[in-house]
């Protein structure tokens, strides 16, 4: 008997989509090729796989019991493929998942800063919220990412790199309105109707509703916006106040009144995320050092412009 890697990874991929269409264009092949090694692998064990319908394939039994060993042998394959590649640390090629509130705001500077290491990596950035990334991190499609912590996902292991505290944000005219409050003012007594956050899928906004002790069905809470830099165009505008995480201020923080919380600040944990599987080595160790001084020299740098506390432009 003969079944090829191919053939598993194509079944793998069948079995998932549940139709011939989708898991050809997920392995990136013809729908007749990925149809013939199907049927090839089918003649090799004796058994149909699929029931074959209309628009759909529905796993046989025999179909079934050969997807388990399917799974656990391209997982062990993808395991001695990430081995030979971090045998040597951080070099090769690095697939990184980084969410969109992260993204645009550390990624300059840790690009630059793996490109002055001097390191042999070839790094391939996918962007994607935090439920996508995990779920690439699981099927192989990522080496790892970078998250907002605790990322929550089931056999991965996370690492804490930094802490990335919020600041109120708004317009001069909103900010002026809170008066002496301001001083004191913790998150969750920011009025609810004057409250703007990302819409809902972000962990962002679920970190934010957290921390000013309110949920996602808060009827008052305006969560419509799709990117910080629309939320802080919206804010700088007048319509209500936001949270504005650090990594952010640089960037998105023009035209916007800051002001820093009074102890303890509230803040949410940066952290890196790779497959409980992955092979240590010490590429994992590496990444989570270099992340760590860009973030906190990020961080330190908007705390150094805006002051411990008080108001910032």
């Amino acid at each position: 008997m003969y079944v090829t890697l191919r053939q598993l990874t194509y079944f793998q991929a069948l079995a998932k989509e549940g139709n011939f269409g989708r898991a050809a264009l997920a392995c990136r092949v013809s729908q007749p090729a990925l149809s013939m090694q199907i049927k090839e692998m089918e003649a090799e064990l004796g058994a149909a796989l699929v029931e074959r319908k209309a628009r759909q394939v529905v796993l046989t039994p025999f179909g079934r019991r050969i997807l388990d060993h399917a799974d656990a042998v391209l997982a062990e394959m993808r395991r001695m493929e990430e081995s030979a590649r971090w045998k040597e640390g951080l070099s090769g090629k690095l697939a990184l998942g980084v969410i969109p509130t992260i993204a645009p705001y550390l990624l300059p500077g840790l690009l630059a800063r793996l490109r002055a290491g001097d390191i042999a990596l070839d790094v391939q950035v996918q962007e994607g919220k935090t439920a996508r990334l995990l779920d690439d991190l699981r099927q192989g499609r990522l080496d790892a990412a970078i998250l907002a912590l605790p990322a929550g996902g089931e056999g991965v292991l996370e690492r804490p790199l930094f802490q990335d505290r919020f600041l109120l944000a708004g317009s001069e005219g909103r900010m002026a309105a809170l008066g002496a409050r301001a001083e004191t003012l913790r998150p969750d007594e920011i009025g609810p109707s004057q409250l703007m956050l990302l819409e809902d899928g972000h962990c962002l906004t679920d970190q934010a509703l957290e921390v000013c002790g309110r949920g996602q069905g808060h009827a008052h809470v305006n969560m419509g916006a799709s990117s910080l830099a629309t939320l802080s165009r919206l804010v700088a505008a007048g319509f209500g106040l936001t949270l504005l995480p650090e990594l952010a201020v640089a960037t998105e923080a023009r035209d916007l009144t800051l002001l820093r919380f009074a102890s303890p600040e509230p803040f949410r944990e940066i952290g890196l995320v790779r497959r409980a599987t992955s092979p240590e080595g010490g590429w994992f160790d590496a990444l989570a050092e270099i992340i760590t001084r860009t973030g906190e020299d990020l961080v330190a740098a908007t705390r150094h412009g805006a002051g411990q506390n008080g108001a910032g432009h």
